[in-house]
């Protein structure tokens, strides 16, 4: 049966049952009494006239409260029913409100709600003084800027900035069970600053979990103590990171370090951070840690750490940087860096350079301090700049199509191994060069472009080789200066540039493939004196040709071309190979003339992937002398991010094995978002060893307001595993490690 049938049988019987149920209710209705009656027309009167107003003389705020009843004796105004008071910028919502309107003392109750500027906080009952604000509230409930949500049996406001409550929660989860929380007996909230509990107890899912007999919690930039991390490591024992962050001012601040493990020692340090205005910025990073003695009974000396930089606008459009980045010993830094890429990289620098630049010159000056550590060898390599001067030009039309540039520089510069600078056997020059510059560039034809150059070097050095009186084959460094110059011709040449352009079936472009040859040809003369002349590796001149060839393939997407495809080859021919860099070789007895041809490929088959490939191939050898591969999938903002480098270098020419290398990286994230959970790894194989040097993995589960990272660190080096576990607390800043934690 459908239902318009249905209803057209039973519709009399549902009619009478209808009429039945109304007479019952207007039986059941209470008769209208002359007094009902009136009560009954007072609403209405009261319910279609606006809402009452109570103005108070002067400059003092207005009253204004709406409700469904309201009565007033005098200076005693109440109400009830849906009640809404205004006074000034303050709104309070109550089932019920009583006001006093010459002391402005206000007692609301049931479904409390005052708001104002910056405030909104619920309660079952609220006593306040309306001008000062002060006051008190039952049950309340509500939120401190910017995330921090509370609760409290009673919360006393004592001026417009503090608050005390008794019995109160903290949390910034916003579930009906919070999935973690601070209870406290006693608490003081100040606006825009801090919460201070006394007797926390922290709560995961009303589960408590630790106690601490006081807490501050700051609420913004505020100095206190971070939340401590604690951690186990095999080598290093219980470990125990406790941070104190200092705000010093509103233009910088620190972090102070205390972290001590069981079985090593003690590290203390500090992160200074500093903005000071008209561009003058920078950051300091410290660390210092004191060893105690092994199982031997031996004491290690203290270590220590230094980076930082800093950079500053002077006067008259100078700018000034400093960076320093030095450890008292790699095997400290290998040891507690847990960031393997500066862990790995045994290199110390320290520079400062002032520089300039204005129309047409550009300044620089530098005094730096450059190491690199080979662990094979145990020895390092040092250079040093003190000072090293340059000022230069841009090119200046002299007439066209001619123009004008130059170069110059005076340097102190020291080189050589650590060793040699311990006994004063390392290198040294002090030197002084100009290099005017004449070029003429040709572009009239769209398919060619050329340039011609013509420079003079001009050079005088404070030092000199000179034979070795003791031995004649060997040279020694002299203080005896000497001058010397040379020219250099050079022509570059790009073109001629072929192309092709391919259309679809509707005969709109949609590839184009560009091929661009190109050749140089750079002639320096011989230089008078070159035996002479103090170099960290040699001297060489520079008679050669350059010839190579990109290809470029093009896709219109939309109205823009892209580049999918790039592929390039190039290789030197050395015309006087004696005095070329390739001197120093020998094939078959002689001095090669050709280079290694370089070559590289760059392609972007989607928005999201690139694979960059580039290699060296040695022609007399014929063995590659250099491999790289990068490959990535998406961006680290993504949820699939993947990269891959691999890079292999083989010392063709010489056999010494610490300059060959074979390393593979790869690194990635993976994210769930419906989870919440995201996976990150980074590895570091070392293919020539067959090691695995570095590896990092951890899962991150974002459960709103509680953050949980699990996993590891593992370093080859060091034979440690390094425990990631770490639960990180919404709006919580917690301290770190003792140096730096892993790149995610």
């Amino acid at each position: 049966m459908t239902a318009s049938a249905f209803f057209r049988k039973k519709a009399p019987s549902v009619f009478l049952l209808v009429l039945f149920l109304a007479a019952a209710l207007l039986g059941a209705a209470p008769q209208e009494t002359p007094e009902r009656e009136a009560r009954r027309a007072a609403r209405q009167k009261r319910a279609e006239s606006p809402p009452p107003a109570e103005t108070r003389t002067g400059s003092e705020p207005e009253w204004k409260i709406i409700a469904q009843f309201y009565e007033r004796t005098e200076e005693r105004v109440f109400a009830r029913g849906e009640v809404e008071v205004h006074y000034g910028d303050l709104i309070l919502f109550a089932d019920s409100v009583e006001v006093m309107l010459q002391t402005k003392d206000v007692r609301a109750e049931g479904n409390v709600v005052l708001q104002s500027a910056t405030d909104v906080i619920r309660a079952e009952t609220l006593t306040f003084n309306a001008d000062s604000g002060l006051g008190v509230m039952d049950g309340a409930r509500g939120m401190a800027q910017p995330t921090m949500l509370f609760e409290a049996a009673r919360l006393e406001r004592r001026d417009p900035r503090t608050y005390a409550l008794q019995d109160a929660r903290f949390t910034s989860c916003s579930q009906p069970v919070p999935r973690w929380q601070f209870s406290c007996s006693r608490a003081t909230l100040k606006k825009d600053d801090y919460v201070a509990m006394w007797n926390p107890v922290f709560r995961v899912k009303n589960v408590p979990v630790f106690y601490l007999p006081y807490i501050s919690y700051p609420l913004e930039r505020r100095s206190g103590f971070l939340m401590p991390q604690p951690n186990h490591t095999a080598t290093k024992g219980f470990e125990l990171n406790q941070d104190f962050y200092w705000a010093m001012a509103r233009n910088m601040d620190a972090t102070l370090k205390l972290t001590f493990y069981s079985r090593k020692g003690l590290g203390l340090g500090f992160d200074y951070r500093y903005i000071l205005g008209d561009g003058t910025a920078g950051n300091i990073v410290f660390r210092s840690f004191f060893f105690k003695a092994d199982e031997t009974g031996t004491k290690p000396g203290p270590a220590f750490i230094v980076r930082g930089r800093h950079s500053q606008t002077l006067p008259l459009g100078f700018s000034l940087t400093g960076e320093a980045d030095y450890n008292s010993s790699f095997d400290f830094l290998r040891e507690f860096d847990n960031d393997f890429n500066q862990a790995a990289v045994s290199n110390r620098r320290t520079q400062v350079y002032l520089s300039k630049a204005w129309r047409g010159f550009h300044f620089n000056a530098r005094a730096s301090r450059f190491e690199t550590y080979f662990p094979d060898s145990g020895r390092s390599i040092l250079t040093t700049y003190l000072p090293q001067l340059s000022f230069n030009s841009f090119r200046m039309k002299v007439f066209s199509p001619l123009y004008f540039s130059f170069s110059s520089s005076f340097s102190r510069w020291r080189y050589g191994w650590d060793d040699e600078f311990e006994a004063g056997l390392e290198r040294r020059l002090q030197s002084f060069s100009l290099t005017p510059v004449l070029s003429l560039p040709f572009s009239s034809i769209p398919w060619l472009t050329a340039t011609a150059a013509a420079a003079a070097n001009i050079n005088y050095y404070w030092q000199s080789l000179a034979p070795d009186p003791e031995n004649p084959e060997r040279k020694v460094i002299v203080d005896e200066p000497f001058f010397s110059r040379n020219a250099v011709l050079s022509l570059d040449v790009l073109g001629p540039v072929l192309f092709r352009v391919f259309r679809d079936k509707q005969g709109a472009a949609r590839v184009k493939h560009i091929i661009e040859p190109s050749v140089s040809y750079r002639y320096d003369s011989p230089t008078l004196g070159a035996e002479k002349i103090v170099t960290a590796r040699g001297f060489f001149r520079y008679h050669q040709v350059v010839y190579g060839l990109t290809s470029h393939i093009l896709v219109k997407e939309g109205e823009m071309p892209r580049e999918r495809l790039t592929f390039g080859l190039a290789q030197v021919y050395y015309l006087s190979p004696d005095q070329s860099p390739l001197s120093l070789y020998r094939f078959e007895g002689k001095v090669p003339r050709l280079s290694d041809v370089s070559s590289y490929l760059r392609y972007f088959p989607a928005a999201k992937f690139s694979l960059d490939f580039s290699a060296g191939f040695n022609p007399y050898h014929r063995s590659f002398s250099s491999l790289r591969l990068g490959a990535s999938l998406g961006s680290p903002r993504d949820n699939v991010f993947l990269s891959l480098n691999w890079f292999k270098s083989i010392s063709v020419w010489q056999d010494e094995p610490w300059w060959d290398r074979h390393q593979a990286n790869l690194s990635g994230r993976f994210k769930f978002p419906r989870l919440g959970l995201e996976a990150q790894t980074d590895v570091n194989f070392n293919l020539l060893r067959r090691e695995l040097q570095h590896m990092t993995f951890q899962l991150l589960y974002d459960y709103q307001c509680l953050v949980i990272r699990a996993g590891f660190m593992y370093f080859q080096y060091r034979s440690e595993i390094v425990p990631i576990i770490r639960v990180t607390l919404g709006g919580l800043s917690g301290s770190e490690g003792f140096l730096n934690n892993p790149r995610f």
